[in-house]
C-alpha cells in the first residue's frame, strides 16, 4: 500500500512539473501587436502581406486589440524581422511581437 502512495505521489510531482515546464515554453505561434490598425479591412491588408511570408500557416486579427496571431506551417518559423517588414509594408508599425524566437519590440536584426 506504501509503495503504491509512493508511486502516485512521485508521478503527481511529475506532471507538474511538466505543466510548469510547458508554461514556460513560447508559444508556437507569434502575435504581433500593431500601432494602427482600426477596421476589418486593415486587418485583411496586413494579413495579406503576412501571407506573403515565408513559413506563415495562417493568420488571425482582432481589431479591437490591434493583434495578429500568426501560425507557422509544420516545421517552420517565419523571421521575425520578415514579419515585421510585412507590417510595415502594409502601412502599419508594429509596437510588439512575441513568438518562439523571442520578444521584439523593435525591429529585429534577423
Amino acid at each position: 500500500m506504501f509503495k503504491l502512495a509512493g508511486f502516485l505521489t512521485a508521478v503527481t510531482a511529475l506532471g507538474l512539473v511538466l505543466m510548469a515546464r510547458a508554461q514556460e515554453r513560447p508559444p508556437a505561434y507569434t502575435v504581433i501587436t500593431v500601432e494602427k490598425m482600426h477596421c476589418a479591412n486593415g486587418a485583411k491588408r496586413i494579413g495579406n502581406k503576412l501571407y506573403e511570408v515565408a513559413g506563415v500557416k495562417s493568420v488571425q486579427a482582432d481589431v479591437a486589440k490591434k493583434k495578429f496571431w500568426v501560425h507557422p506551417e509544420p516545421g517552420k518559423q517565419p523571421s521575425p524581422r520578415d514579419l515585421w517588414d510585412a507590417v510595415e509594408k502594409a502601412s502599419d508599425r508594429p509596437t510588439r511581437l512575441h513568438g518562439p524566437l523571442g520578444v521584439f519590440v523593435q525591429k529585429p536584426q534577423s
